[in-house]
């Protein structure tokens, strides 16, 4: 008998987004083998870059060696790890995302990717039955399965490039009120995922002036940004990362990242 938690059905692998996922890899397309087949147009998956990972990890092979200049760093990635994050990655990360703006290591939290950073960030902030705003379009996520939060749309409009507006934020507000939700935030991608547009300042002016009067949080998702994903085409590659001003925010999301631990290796 299973638990009612894992019987409900707010897994984002019920959607029909997943349904034709799983309908592609039962009848995946081939030049060759399967000309009639389907083809996956739903998927970030960036190969086009994948010869030029692997002429690098040639050409750099302690990072293949498990090696520093040579001398083996294999029992330091073996044992057990501080679940802080290895410092010098925590480092690593934050001056690859500091080109025109500092960020300060010790706010951050490394992850086993995106997803497990957002739910995170919801357990941290919010009740089970509390609401965030989210834009639309957006991918169907499983972020409402175990946190018990819910979802309600920010309608964008194609007429004006899927902008958010003043007007579509309050929208959703009022939606949520009349839907007995306590909102806890906005749960913004940028640049917009799947979309891939980048917010313009007049938007961030109108999200933040909006998050501050409804004293609510505002969450941005850089999906696009030094993305292992997305940007360098190694999904299978885990790393996400949460970065806040808020101590108790990082110090909490901290102690549930012992949950979801990046591996050593990677």
């Amino acid at each position: 008998m299973l638990s009612s938690k894992a019987m409900l059905d707010g897994h984002g692998e019920e959607s029909p987004y997943f349904q034709g996922w799983k309908e592609y890899e039962k009848n995946a397309y081939d030049d060759f083998q399967n000309p009639t087949g389907i083809i996956q147009m739903g998927l970030a998956d960036n190969q086009l870059s994948l010869d030029l990972l692997r002429t690098w990890l040639e050409n750099n092979q302690d990072a293949t060696r498990l090696t520093n200049n040579w001398e083996s760093v294999f029992r330091d990635l073996a044992l057990f790890q501080d679940y802080h994050g290895l410092p010098a990655f925590k480092n690593f990360m934050a001056e690859i995302r500091g080109n025109k703006i500092s960020f300060d290591p010790r706010k951050l939290v490394l992850m086993a990717g995106a997803t497990s950073a957002s739910e995170t960030l919801m357990f941290c902030i919010a009740e089970h039955g509390d609401a965030f705003l989210l834009p639309t379009p957006y991918y169907p996520g499983d972020l409402k399965w175990r946190t018990g939060v819910e979802f309600v749309p920010i309608h964008c409009s194609s007429s004006n490039g899927f902008k958010i507006t003043k007007f579509a934020l309050e929208e959703a507000y009022q939606e949520a009120q009349k839907l007995s939700f306590n909102v806890k935030g906005v749960f913004i991608t940028n640049p917009s995922n799947p979309l891939g547009t980048t917010m313009s300042h007049v938007e961030l002016d109108v999200l933040i002036t909006f998050a501050v009067a409804k004293k609510i949080q505002l969450i941005s998702m850089k999906s696009f940004l030094a993305h292992l994903s997305k940007d360098f085409g190694i999904p299978g590659f885990r790393v996400g990362m949460i970065y806040s001003n808020n101590e108790r925010v990082v110090s909490t999301a901290t102690k549930v990242s012992s949950y979801d631990l990046i591996s050593s290796q990677t």
